[in-house]
């Protein structure tokens, strides 16, 4: 193990992971707000955002899929030493981490089963920038509707949507901030005026 991978955790761990788990539900329960979450320093390429989320989520008991670029010796020495995740293959994972087009395809992720609909799989989606505009939501936590730039083929997630109870939830990332879709949320295409 690499001595950097030794760096990049959270300072105060209690209080960084209480202000984490907060950021964190709060995307969860309002599809298309953008929180900030700070406090980790994970190795390139990860961001802020997505490291801070991994402490906060993931333990030892946590089987963590890294999809991609984001499958780097130096994450894996970060996960172990900060984390203890077990670092698994795609359809064993409860939290998967990587670019969208890493992730791909969507299947083979676990869904949950009807007894335990929330023994799916959580995808932290690593995206150049998050903003509003984009997709429309509809769904729990949106008062008339909200916007997210999610990636384009929204087909992805309106297919997802139809699993429920069953489904993927997804945070997207960038830097320092963090958005959330989880799977009763409804995506349609931006209206035309």
């Amino acid at each position: 193990m690499r001595a950097d991978a030794l760096k990049g955790g959270f300072a105060d761990a209690p209080v960084d992971a209480a202000h984490g788990f907060r950021a964190a539900m709060n995307a969860m329960a309002r599809p298309g707000y953008i929180e900030t979450l700070r406090g980790a320093v994970p190795p390139a390429p990860v961001s802020v955002a997505a490291g801070s989320l991994l402490l906060t989520l993931c333990d030892p008991e946590t089987p963590l899929y890294l999809a991609g670029a984001h499958d780097c010796q130096d994450m894996r020495d970060w996960v172990a030493f900060h984390i203890g995740a077990p670092v698994v293959a795609r359809q064993e994972a409860l939290f998967v981490l990587g670019a969208w087009d890493a992730v791909l395809p969507l299947e083979g992720y676990a869904l949950g089963t009807s007894e335990y609909p929330d023994q799916s799989a959580t995808l932290i989606v690593e995206m150049d920038a998050l903003g509003g505009g984009g997709a429309i939501l509809r769904g729990p936590g949106i008062k008339d509707t909200a916007t997210l730039s999610l990636p384009d083929d929204i087909s992805l997630f309106q297919r997802n949507a139809t699993l429920f109870p069953l489904g993927l939830d997804f945070f997207f990332t960038a830097g320092d901030q963090v958005a959330a879709l989880p799977r009763t949320t409804k995506v349609t295409h931006e209206e035309v005026v």
